[in-house]
């Protein structure tokens, strides 16, 4: 039933017909949605701290349904691993077929595999549920030593390279990155490069900050948080594999997946507990939502070279910032500014060959009320213009002079869309955080999905004491519920510019905002 580690088994399918190129790439649940499936291939840890036990207890406290298919059995606890048997192939491929009959995963972990035959049997089931989901995502632990230094696993270099062909994200530890790196030894080709993810973590390394960094094309991200002084830290890899694995079968995207595996390994080492004489496990707290334990997000190379005073971008003068619009033109703004709003935009992205002659008289016909206008992405005319602040999109951080705009004394207000450009815009201590887009949305081109009243709650919870904004597709009949979720100011652009009394619609979210806000 069981062979060795490195025994090789005559019904694992040759490697070298079986690689395959990665595919590319489900909402919050309520009690009563059925759960994603996401199986967990990997050994079993008789301590219960590691392996598949790690993934099934994370992926359930994440939301997930887990399905196991198991690849080794091991005798070992919290000081030693003492044995480790293979699963034989044959009974390893029944596993993933019996799955695959009734529960097709939306997402995979891969954990500990033992040798090569059995890396051929895997890949082999990847590319069955590949025919059934195309939008499954992979996720490879490479699993080579255990916590307690006992060697796992007798992959050969040609078995990685042929599992780094065909998933959509690797994991290893510094120690399991040169390995790879020697393993691959440049044979694998520019596609295959450019669709394995390698997500390069720093947990085991001495440095004060653990951090992690993302490479996907075209961007990079670096993750880092203060290391966690953890004595319990036995299955912290499982744990953080199957933790990006619960979130992208949720449907984050992976920069989002990894920021909230991040966090939710900072929470598990904070409160981790003995099992026995040696390291014990990390803890499950649920879905991560303390602030405290989400990481510094950077996009690589380095974010824009300017280091934010202790106390950030000027304030808000008016932190309930209330209805938000946000207009194109010269003409919406002579037509709302009377209306005793705290705060408008001025969004002009056509090209128009007076921009600095619209700009500048907006600012003094804002300067007649007490409605604080913020200038979108023009950055220097908004500076040049006196304006009360700027509003700058993910993409613009890097470009723009964030110096500038500090010295000069104008507000920041930052876009984001999910957790990881959350935990970015956190750094630069804006004024404002929007979050965004909430709701399918006409006006613009968004590089995300609906975020979603639950995840708006949440990621409104992580600003902490920033004032946020939520953004995109909010109507009439969604406002109060959006209101309700705590954020300081609703953004709206079609529900007032596409309204047939616009003036009317104003008067209308400006009492809902405030009916909510009374409760």
């Amino acid at each position: 039933m069981v062979c060795a580690p490195n025994q090789p088994n005559s019904t694992g399918a040759a490697l070298s017909s079986i690689i395959r190129p990665s595919a590319p790439g489900i909402a919050i649940m309520t009690a009563t949605e059925q759960r994603p499936v996401v199986w967990c291939i990997g050994g079993s840890d008789s301590g219960g701290g590691a392996g598949i036990q790690a993934d099934t207890l994370t992926l359930h406290d994440l939301g997930c349904h887990a399905c196991t298919v198991v690849t080794a059995i091991t005798a070992q606890n919290s000081v030693a691993v003492e044995q480790v048997a293979a699963v034989a192939c044959g009974l390893l491929s029944s596993q993933g077929q019996a799955l695959l009959q009734d529960m097709v995963p939306q997402a995979i972990k891969i954990g500990l595999l033992c040798n090569d035959e059995q890396v051929g049997v895997v890949i082999g089931l990847i590319n069955q549920v590949r025919e059934r989901n195309d939008q499954v995502r992979v996720i490879w632990d490479p699993v080579q030593v255990a916590t307690t230094g006992a060697k796992m696993a007798s992959v050969s270099a040609r078995g990685c390279r042929a599992l780094l062909a065909c998933v959509d994200l690797c994991t290893p530890n510094s120690d399991e990155e040169q390995y790879l790196l020697a393993s691959v030894g440049g044979e694998l080709d520019a596609e295959h490069l450019l669709k394995t993810r390698l997500l390069c973590t720093g947990g085991h390394s001495s440095a004060e900050q653990a951090e992690d960094r993302l490479y996907t094309t075209p961007t990079h991200w670096c993750y880092s948080s203060i290391r966690q002084p953890a004595t319990h830290q036995h299955g912290s890899g499982c744990t953080f594999a199957s933790a990006i694995a619960a979130a992208l079968a949720l449907d984050y995207p992976l920069h989002d997946a990894v920021c909230v595996a991040k966090a939710y390994v900072n929470m598990g080492l904070a409160k981790g507990y003995a099992a026995g004489a040696g390291a014990g496990p990390l803890a499950r707290c649920g879905w991560p939502t303390d602030e405290r334990f989400f990481p510094t997000v950077r996009q690589l190379p380095a974010d824009a070279d300017f280091t934010v005073p202790p106390e950030g971008f000027a304030p808000l003068t008016c932190r309930q910032l209330g209805l938000y619009p946000v207009v194109d033109s010269l003409e919406w703004l002579a037509l709302l500014l009377p209306l005793g709003l705290n705060i408008i935009q001025l969004r002009i992205k056509q090209p128009v060959a007076d921009l600095a002659k619209q700009i500048r008289q907006a600012v003094n016909m804002a300067a007649s009320y007490q409605t604080r206008l913020f200038i979108n992405d023009h950055w220097q005319l908004a500076i040049e213009c006196g304006a009360y602040g700027v509003h700058l999109g993910q993409e613009d951080l890097q470009a723009a002079d964030l110096g500038a705009i500090y010295r000069a004394g104008l507000r920041l207000g930052i876009s984001t869309h999910g957790y990881a450009e959350l935990c970015r815009a956190r750094q630069f201590r804006p004024s404002y955080i929007a979050l965004g887009h909430i709701f399918a949305t006409q006006t613009k081109k968004m590089p995300s999905k609906p975020q979603g009243l639950a995840r708006l709650r949440r990621y409104q919870t992580l600003a902490g004491d920033t004032p946020t904004v939520a953004i995109g597709g909010i109507s009439q009949a969604r406002f109060a519920d959006v209101v309700d979720t705590g954020v300081s100011g609703v953004a709206v652009v079609s529900a007032i510019t596409r309204a047939a009394e616009p003036l009317a619609a104003v008067n209308r979210l400006k009492e809902t905002y405030d009916r909510v806000k009374q409760r």
